[in-house]
This record gives structure tokens, C-alpha cells and sequence, in this order.
């Protein structure tokens, strides 16, 4: 997974999903591309547009481009009828990327609250 999502993770323990890690329309992105793997930003576009009619195409372009600067997407180049367009590709499954949030919060509550996280730890049962 890309190595700048640490730096990146605002966790809002209040929102559910993806959604508690990213903002909407990024969550919203990253289920379409797990379910599809590949492609345009103008595929995405199309798809989110039937939930959010007002949402702009640069606005999805913007966004993946930040989930690629974050390390969830990546970004080639392909020439083809109408010119050059960019296909955004996954880079991590949804399970390696909520295993690698979970490790981020963890370790982070036991840097910052080691003997409290323990004790909340201790008393889970499976």
C-alpha cells in the first residue's frame, strides 16, 4: 500500500465506512474502483452523477487524483480514439486497506494511550 496514508488518515470515529477514514466522495470512489479494479475518471463521473446530479467532472478527477497522491489509486496514460485519457487503477484490495487502518488506529491509541488501550483490549471476547 502507498507509503503516504498514514500521514493522510483524518479518523472520524462518528462516520461509518470508508467514511470514518475518508471524506465522501472519495469513499464513494474507492467503492466503485474496488468493485470495477480500473478505470476513467469519466467513468466514475458518470456513476456518481446518478447520486450526486450537481457533482462536476472535475471535481471526480481532483479526487482521484488525491486517492492516487494517497496511495489507494494509480495513474497511466492511454492514447486512443478522442486522445490521451488517464485510467486509475486500484492499488490495494479493501481488506489490506482497512487491515492497514485498523493497524494505523491501533498503534496509534497505543502510542498516545498504551495501558487504556490494553485494559479496552483485554476485555473483548470474541
Amino acid at each position: 500500500m502507498g507509503g503516504g496514508m498514514e500521514k493522510k488518515l483524518d479518523f472520524k470515529p462518528n462516520r461509518t465506512g470508508l467514511k470514518a477514514v475518508l471524506p465522501e466522495l472519495e469513499a464513494e470512489i474507492m467503492e466503485y474502483m474496488w468493485e470495477t479494479r480500473t478505470a476513467t475518471a469519466g467513468e466514475v463521473y458518470e456513476h456518481l452523477r446518478k447520486i450526486h446530479p450537481t457533482l462536476r467532472r472535475s471535481t471526480v478527477s481532483i479526487l482521484m487524483n488525491r486517492l492516487c497522491e494517497k496511495g489507494l489509486l494509480s495513474r497511466s496514460v492511454d492514447y486512443g480514439r478522442g486522445g490521451m485519457k488517464y485510467v486509475y487503477t486500484i492499488t490495494t484490495s479493501r481488506k489490506e486497506f482497512e487491515e492497514k487502518i485498523v493497524s494505523t488506529i491501533l498503534n496509534s491509541l497505543l502510542n498516545n494511550f498504551r495501558e487504556a488501550t490494553y485494559a479496552y483490549l483485554s476485555k473483548i471476547k470474541k
